[in-house]
């Protein structure tokens, strides 16, 4: 997903104090196109790092590559669905982002996923 995937959803990203905020950032960096979701924000969603902001994977009017849930593990899965349902190539899940069931689903829906991990610590170990 780090080298072949190009638009990242981010679910969660939307406050420059939280994580999902320098993930985002780190992604730009390494030329990745970041797609913030935040599901409280309801329509117009505020931009963030420049880009258009959105409540749901749904309203998004393009393609997504990954969708990067930085959710608690209880809330994860749908949004582990809802990638499935839009045609997403991958979901990653965040370090401490657990869900199994969520996991089988996804798969045998026939989209990879990666749990519990975070792509700043996937480009550290190609360093």
């Amino acid at each position: 997903m780090l080298d072949e995937c190009e638009t990242w959803a981010v679910i969660g990203l939307h406050d420059p104090r939280r994580t999902a905020y320098s993930i985002a950032e780190l992604l730009q960096r390494k030329g990745k196109r970041i797609v913030p979701i935040h599901p409280l924000c309801g329509p117009g969603c505020e931009p963030v790092l420049g880009e258009p902001g959105y409540a749901r994977l749904a309203d998004v009017p393009f393609p997504v590559d990954v969708v990067d849930v930085f959710r608690r593990s209880s809330a994860a899965g749908e949004f582990a669905d809802q990638a499935v349902q839009v045609g997403a190539r991958g979901v990653w899940f965040q370090l401490g982002v657990i869900d199994e069931d969520a996991f089988r689903r996804t798969v045998a829906a026939g989209t990879p996923m990666v749990m519990d991990t975070c792509p700043a610590i996937e480009y550290r170990r190609r360093s």
